[in-house]
């Protein structure tokens, strides 16, 4: 086992895990400090990704691949510390979210709608004053001191988010359109993507913590529906919405 110790949304977490490159995955997060809590993985875990992966694919009717076990591992870590993280009023969200002025707004929507491209427009708008805090899957905090997004090294393919944390001021729904508009939502019209986009855990009474922080998320910040196209002026029309 490799042993090594990461602080991740404020918690120092120390993963013991088969693989060394969990390690390199997580290596800016490194710290010396006394962990919260420990997580490890075995092979049993890894097996389970690799069956979880094929019944997805298999739900979603496509092709399934062929995943390495150091990959699977990644998943399992993560999967894990998300569900730790409900023990300090902490979860896992799927969006892409962007910080400008030291406010975070998450960008959320069915996969393939273009949330990268969107706070890629974003950085390409408002140059050094947006800074990416998660490209993917970062950890957002409801408690008594508000809502706040943290980055963590699970932040998508291209590797684009920073290891800091920023009150979260908005989630967007992203909407594939011709014309850019954006306009203010209800929590009830928001609620079944914020709860779709959250990761949900089987446990039952970790799956009741979660839709208290859901509940806590959708409470705390504004919530805004967003119809785009992959132009500039979608970035524009996004931030004079809800700066």
């Amino acid at each position: 086992m490799i042993t090594e110790k990461y602080k991740i949304a404020g918690k120092v977490i120390e993963i013991c895990s088969l693989h060394e490159q969990v390690h390199k995955y997580c290596a800016e997060y490194q710290t010396d400090e006394q962990p919260d809590f420990s997580i490890t993985t075995s092979q049993s875990d890894i097996n389970s990704e690799r069956e979880r992966n094929v019944r997805t694919a298999e739900a979603e009717c496509r092709k399934t691949y062929d995943a390495s076990d150091s990959y699977l591992e990644e998943l399992s870590v993560y999967r894990k510390i998300a569900e730790r993280m409900l023990d300090f009023d902490t979860f896992l969200f799927h969006g892409s979210c962007v910080s400008v002025d030291g406010e975070g707004y998450l960008f959320t929507a069915k996969s393939g709608t273009g949330k990268s491209t969107h706070t890629r427009l974003w950085r390409e708008y408002l140059g050094e004053r947006a800074v990416m805090v998660n490209d993917d899957k970062p950890l957002i905090r409801a408690d008594g001191k508000g809502i706040t997004v943290f980055g963590t090294p699970y932040n998508g393919k291209h590797r684009l988010g920073a290891n800091i944390s920023v009150p979260l001021k908005a989630v967007c729904i992203l909407e594939r359109s011709a014309e850019n508009r954006i306009e203010q939502i209800t929590r009830k019209q928001g609620y079944t993507m914020l709860i779709q986009q959250t990761y949900r855990p089987s446990d039952p009474l970790l799956m009741q913590k979660t839709l208290t922080l859901i509940d806590r998320l959708a409470e705390g910040v504004k919530l805004y529906r967003l119809g785009c196209n992959m132009d500039i002026e979608a970035a524009k029309v996004a931030y004079e919405g809800m700066k």
